[in-house]
Parts: C-alpha cells; structure tokens; sequence
C-alpha cells in the first residue's frame, strides 16, 4: 500500500469543550499545494500557516495579476508562488483544487504527471458528483483522490478576500471516492479539523442534494429577487439602494458572491437544484394562495415554523443571533477563537 502523509499524534486538533480552539502544533502536511488563490484557496493556505497544519505551503493561479498580490501578502499567504499549477504541485503532500467547478477537470489533466504517489489530491467545491466524475480519469494510480467542500465563505472573492478564521466551526464534507484508502481520508479530515473545521464524510451524490437546498437554491433566488428589484421600473435605483431593508440587504449580499464559480455550480449540480426548485415552487405556490386567500393561520404556522429552523441554525453554533456578514475582523489568536466570522455557504 502507498505510504500516507500523517499524521502524528501530537498533530491532531485539540478541541475544548466549545470545539472553537485552535493549537499550532507539530504540522499535519509537509507540503501543501494550493490551486486557486481566491475566498477559499487563500484561506486554506492562511489557515495552515496560521495553525501550522502545513510545514510549507506552495499556491499558484492561473492569473499573474493575482500571483504577483500573493507574492506581495508573503509569507502569513505561501512560503512559494509558482507560475503553473504542475510546477506548483511537484513534492507536494496534498494539493487542494480551489478553482470553479467547471475549470477542476482540465487542472487535474494539467497536473497529473507531477504529482507523487502517495499524495491526496482535494478540491473545494459546492458541487460534489461532478467534480468526482469529471477528474478521476485523471489521477493517476497511487494518488488518493478525495473530493471536498468546505461550507463556509463570504460575498468576497479574489487573493485579499481569504483569511485564516474562515472554516472555525464550520462544516467540511468530505466525498471520497469508491477505493480510497482509509487512512488518507483520515489524513484530509485530521488537516481540515486542525484548521477548525468540523468534518462530515458522506457519498458525492448526497452531499450534491443536501446542497441544493441548503446553499445552491438560496443563491438562485438570491440572485432572481435582486435582478428583480432592478428591472422594476417604478422604482429607481437611488430608492432600492436607499431603502434596503435587512432582509434585501442580506440578499444582495448572497446575490454578489462570484458569477463564475455560481454560473458552474448550477450547470454541474442542475439535477439537484431543479428538483428542489420544484419542491420550492410548490411551497410557493401554497403560500401564494394562503395570501391571496387572506388565510393568517396558515401564514403564521408556516413563519413559526421556519423561525424555529433559524433558531435551530443559531443553537448549533452555524451562525449567532448577531450576525456579521462580511465585516471586518481581526487577527488569528491562536486560542480560542470564540466563533467563525463567516456567515455564509458558498
């Protein structure tokens, strides 16, 4: 069997009681690569410096305007930039793909010859059945492939946008495929708890319908209310910019998450997403009639019952009663840190 990166005892996350603590200890990961040096690739590669979950970190990006911002953050984003992702995943214990869905494939065609036997090959992706299918005919014999989604993110995109808190209790899915070894599954969850995250493992095609409805179909309408409010003609922009409410507020704040990564998730996770579009649109439909009905009982037993989903969220520690959505936030303490500062799943 092909030797596995890890990992140490002494490597493990040490968690307190409230599951917020985060120990820079031995690393986990000799040499981590980072493809993709947006949200999420940046924070992965913040958070293993931060924690020391990584010895070094090796990040590349198919933009040189972003490769040389990388190079301008130093050493608290990579010890090395490379200009292409072969060259920056040569030695590499683990190489995280952190590019759109659409683009995962043709990365890992691009790399497959420079990566090491032995090495686990992840992705961060929202879309998991896809990703699976469309990359493993290019990973070679040796390389254990395990796919993943982190759910956490913010409206932000681009090298400046990441930072080190991003996954503190949140939840990453892991979707190994069919034949992984045990341990390198092990491996990957022990890295994504060391940098805070808790870890769920389940099948590439369940994660991709729990997903749908818990982040995917959020963005569509996301998207769909703030593309109607601009095309609504009796009311200008200056007003709808004015008077935003929270519940808008928010909305617009879901609906600038980035085109491209969004654009992919729907096209490779369209199955899903209309089957739980269709579930929505006749809920829909239900409380259209209760309105139209002027039927209060049934409006309030429906807007009882989602504000106990809300609450629910809260108790789980997913969220707080006072959300930040975005804002800004200080430095990595080592321990603890008392919550995530991301709100969203991207």
């Amino acid at each position: 069997m092909t030797s596995l990166p890890g990992p140490p005892p002494q490597g493990r996350r040490e968690r307190a009681e409230c599951g917020a603590n985060i120990v820079a200890t031995d690393p986990l990961i000799s040499r981590l690569c980072v493809i993709g040096a947006g949200l999420i690739g940046g924070s992965v590669a913040r958070a293993a410096k931060a924690t020391g979950a990584a010895a070094s970190v090796v990040v590349t990006d198919r933009s040189a305007d972003v490769r040389k911002r990388v190079r301008e953050i130093g050493s608290s984003f990579a010890d090395k930039v490379t200009e292409t992702s072969a060259e920056a995943v040569k030695d590499a214990d683990l190489v995280v793909v952190a590019v759109p869905v659409g683009a995962c494939a043709a990365v890992a065609r691009d790399i497959a010859s420079n990566l090491k036997p032995g090495a686990i090959l992840s992705d961060v992706g929202s879309v998991k059945a896809s990703v699976a299918r469309d990359m493993a005919p290019f990973v070679p014999e040796g390389v254990h492939f395990i796919p993943a989604h982190p759910v956490a993110g913010t409206e932000n995109s681009g090298p400046d946008a990441g930072f080190a808190e991003l996954f503190v209790n949140r939840w990453c899915i892991l979707t190994p495929v069919q034949g992984t070894a045990p341990a390198a599954t092990e491996t990957l969850q022990a890295f994504w708890e060391k940098i805070g995250a808790n870890v769920a493992v389940m099948t590439p095609e369940h994660h991709d319908l729990v997903l749908a409805i818990t982040s995917h179909l959020p963005h569509l309408i996301a998207y769909t209310i703030v593309g109607t409010a601009n095309e609504l003609g009796d009311v200008t922009e200056s007003e709808v910019l004015k008077f935003s409410a929270g519940g808008f507020r928010d909305f617009t704040r879901i609906a600038a998450s980035d085109p491209t990564m969004w654009r992919d998730v729907f096209l490779h996770n369209k199955d899903a997403v209309l089957e739980m579009l269709g579930t929505f649109n006749e809920d829909l439909s239900k409380l259209t009639r209760a309105i139209r009905r002027g039927d209060g009982e049934a409006l309030f037993e429906h807007f009882t019952r989602t504000r106990a989903i809300r609450r629910g969220i809260v108790t789980l520690g997913q969220d707080s009663a006072a959300p930040d959505f975005g804002r800004a936030h200080g430095p990595l303490p080592i321990a603890p840190i008392a919550r995530p500062y991301a709100s969203d799943d991207d």
